[in-house]
């Protein structure tokens, strides 16, 4: 379990690694872009339930931690999926990956 760190205070949220993997791209494109934006997330039951929404700025300072030493290989169709999510009024949402196959696949960026 990886973690997005995000702020002055050190807002530490806990994200499955692949999640991370494909979030971090994402991300760093609209920050890159200059665009600020909301990111929500479920906390799940261990943590009491509901969502969290934070909003992404570029002047804010962000770290992503990985437990895992190897990159995960990036599916396409997700990463469009997210950004399309980023994108939308509502922001950016952890979806579910749906298409997983190799055609999918994207090198892998660090």
């Amino acid at each position: 379990m990886g973690s997005l760190i995000y702020g002055p205070t050190g807002t530490r949220v806990e994200i499955d690694d692949r999640v991370l993997a494909h979030l971090k791209v994402v991300i760093l494109t609209k920050l890159r872009r200059g665009e600020g934006f909301a990111f929500s997330w479920d906390k799940g039951t261990e943590r009491g339930s509901g969502r969290d929404t934070m909003w992404l700025n570029p002047s804010i300072g962000l770290e992503f931690q990985f437990v895992g030493n190897r990159p995960a290989s990036l599916n396409k169709v997700w990463l469009d999926e997210l950004m399309a999510s980023a994108n939308s009024s509502g922001g950016l949402h952890v979806l579910p990956e749906h298409d997983r196959s190799k055609d999918n696949e994207v090198p892998t960026i660090y």
